[in-house]
């Protein structure tokens, strides 16, 4: 299997001299390859979990500071101020809409319809296309529940689609490519298991497998077997959380040390020199324009990086109250 940074990556080197080390900092607008022969910038900002008020302006923000690519998600609730974000960097000749890339995602409860999520989606974002569609997860939900995204039995249970499954939601996304709405389509939280069962079945390899990566969740398995398969891997939560004990773990304190940067910009140039896609989110200006400060990370650090997970726990911060098996060594069974 494939491991390495793929060779058509190309990253200016900046030297910037501190005592006796020479820090090398990637180019801010790098990207990869994917599968469908477009490209995608390596570095996005996630746009999960941001207020209300709040994601216009990082979106504005990080657009002006430099970033071409915007993840976002229908589930989150603020593609309409992701939109206005954008919009108003449009309007500003900030970038252009060819330069930008943006990436959506189709909810559990519109499997049995993606064209419905996008649609809704695009017209909230205001625009016509999207550069790259995911299923968020690959558990549809019953459309027609209690409520219209977290639909609940009357024991609290989720309230899944059990006559759908995930391979009849991505033949359904194989369509919008015809449409021009979406360029590119991919998955998320994508195990192996669920990877073997999707990729014989389907037309279309995902251009993407998007999921939870850093030191205390490499996931190594899944990243193996997307290379192997052609599929680019992106990183969401690549610190962790916002209270996460990777910001005091000596190991990445030492390498911030070393290269001048903050623990937060190790994070996530350990998954860029990994060659993945790496969505730091935040609203705040100073570390969006920090999130930026990539270095080329060398052999030793990224070999102490990833004994991290070695001597620490295996550590998973985001996984939905499903109630379902999905495949990964960490969550066995089928309770979330």
């Amino acid at each position: 299997m494939r491991n390495n940074i793929p060779g058509n990556i190309i990253y200016l080197r900046l030297a910037l001299l501190t005592g006796k080390e020479e820090k090398m900092a990637f180019k801010t607008h790098r990207t990869l390859k994917l599968n469908t022969g477009s490209s995608i910038p390596v570095v996005g900002l996630g746009t999960w979990q941001s207020g209300p008020g709040e994601v216009r302006n990082a979106v504005y923000h990080a657009l002006k500071c430099g970033y071409k690519h915007i993840d976002a998600a229908f589930v989150y609730g603020n593609e309409e101020e992701v939109g206005d974000g954008i919009r108003r960097a449009l309007e500003d000749h900030v970038i252009t809409r060819e330069e930008l890339f943006v990436t959506s995602k189709l909810w559990c409860t519109y499997h049995r319809n993606p064209q419905k999520c996008l649609d809704e989606g695009l017209e909230k974002l205001g625009l016509d296309y999207v550069d790259l569609y995911l299923m968020h997860w690959p558990v549809p939900m019953n459309p027609n529940g209690n409520h219209p995204l977290f639909p609940k039995h009357t024991d609290g249970t989720r309230d899944l689609d059990t006559t759908w499954s995930h391979v009849q939601t991505y033949k359904e996304m194989e369509k919008l490519l015809a449409t021009g709405k979406a360029k590119a389509i991919g998955v998320s939280n994508y195990s192996v298991k669920y990877l073997e069962e999707l990729l014989p079945k389907v037309d279309v390899v995902p251009a993407v497998n998007q999921i939870e990566n850093h030191p205390l969740l490499p996931q190594q398995d899944i990243v193996d077997y997307c290379h192997w398969k052609g599929i680019v891997v992106e990183a969401f939560s690549p610190l962790g959380s916002t209270d996460s004990p990777l910001f005091s773990e000596d190991i990445v304190l030492e390498i911030a040390a070393k290269y001048g940067i903050g623990a937060g910009s190790v994070l996530i140039s350990y998954q860029a020199t990994k060659g993945h896609v790496v969505l730091p989110k935040s609203t705040t200006p100073s570390r969006i324009q920090d999130n930026l400060h990539l270095v080329d990370l060398d052999t030793s650090d990224m070999e102490a990086l990833e004994k991290i997970n070695k001597y620490r726990c295996t550590k998973r911060f985001v996984y939905p109250a499903f109630g379902v098996a999905l495949g990964f060594p960490d969550k066995p069974g089928t309770v979330a």
